[in-house]
């Protein structure tokens, strides 16, 4: 099986498509991509392909934050991206998936919600990030937290007339302040390896997923994977994962 190949190349410290184990499959992103939205990016990752959009509508603030606009982000995992994804309602996977992107573009405080207030305490710009999964050719998290990054960045606030949003005209640029980048490190027998083709996913023991701002805060953290890791460990993953960025970051 080529699950057991891939292990068996790692073990002898090679890799299934010969790039070296801190090394990222060729990345595209490209911001525009779908008319309808306020923004909007696709990102490859090698045969990984995900498409973010972009949409603000007029809500509700919440209580606690009454001169805030929030956030929302859903994810959909479609059959046609991968075998193992079923249609129907969101899977867990996409749920955790969503949570995740979610926690790095929050906590990160990438986008300004107070500028997002229309009237304070009764009305807010919501911000939906929709991502979709085109193809699932492995580390479909970090290429949807850098497709929804993207998609921030070249959204923009549409125009408000008689308490009705006109689609098509903005009043100016979404308040983006940071670019933060998730990266998922993988932990397979003794070594770590970055961007894991599907084939590595299905064998490796844990990853830690990553997002760090652009001044290198750690902003969010996420544990998957059957096994523990040592504290020694988690040092290793952070120092990869804050170098990484930096590279990918360019890339925006």
């Amino acid at each position: 099986m080529q699950e057991n190949y891939a292990l068996e190349l790692i073990q002898n410290g090679k890799r299934i498509d010969e790039r070296k184990f801190e090394e990222f499959r060729e990345i595209s992103v490209e911001t525009g991509v779908v008319s309808t939205a306020e923004g909007s990016a696709r990102v490859k990752l090698g045969e990984t392909e995900v498409l973010a959009g972009v949409k603000l509508n007029i809500g509700t603030p919440f209580g606690d934050t009454p001169e805030e606009g929030t956030l929302m982000v859903n994810a959909e995992f479609t059959p046609l991206a991968s075998p193992d994804f079923e249609a129907g309602p969101p899977s867990e996977d996409a749920v955790e998936l969503a949570r995740v992107v979610d926690r790095g573009i929050r906590e990160s405080d990438t986008i300004d919600l107070k500028k997002l207030a229309i009237t304070p305490g009764e009305k807010v710009w919501v911000v939906f990030i929709d991502i979709h999964i085109i193809n699932n050719g492995g580390n479909i998290l970090d290429a949807a937290a850098l497709a929804a990054i993207a998609a921030l960045h070249n959204a923009k606030i549409p125009k408000i007339e008689e308490d009705k949003v006109v689609r098509g005209e903005f009043s100016g640029n979404l308040p983006v302040l940071y670019k933060p980048i998730n990266i998922s490190v993988c932990k397979i027998g003794n070594e770590f390896i970055l961007d894991p083709t599907i084939e590595e996913e299905n064998v490796l023991d844990a990853r830690l997923s990553i997002s760090v701002r652009d001044d290198d805060k750690i902003c969010a953290l996420q544990k998957q994977g059957r096994k523990e890791l040592l504290f020694n460990d988690v040092e290793k993953m952070l120092d990869l994962a804050i170098a990484k960025t930096k590279e990918i970051r360019g890339r925006l």
